[in-house]
């Protein structure tokens, strides 16, 4: 379902098809990439651990699958004064589409 702005919503699914939290985007990339900065960040993109994601569309039966990851960064030199020095970066992979049998 798309909101007047444009917008979707997506939920994050658990393993057991629990839906703990909702992310909007214009796209399931945006909502899996806001998702994925709220993961146990590693010390760099490299040594961050790949976790899926999947997230279910409102109003829909599809859940978009990523495996998502992140990683903390030094901030950059002319970030504005309330950005703390280290930041949070992420990055997603899609893995592909399924449909709810439900």
């Amino acid at each position: 379902m798309v909101r007047e702005d444009g917008k979707r919503n997506f939920a994050l699914r658990t393993s057991n098809g629990d839906e703990e939290s909702v992310f909007s985007g214009n796209t399931p990339r945006q909502a899996a990439l806001k998702a994925a900065r709220r993961l146990e960040a590693g010390s760099s993109e490299d040594a961050a651990e790949r976790v899926e994601l999947r997230l279910r569309e409102k109003g829909t039966d599809k859940v978009h699958i990523y495996d998502g990851w992140a990683w903390e960064e030094t901030a950059p030199d002319d970030k504005p004064d309330w950005m703390p020095g280290e930041i949070t970066e992420a990055n997603v992979a899609k893995q592909g589409i399924e449909h709810l049998d439900e």
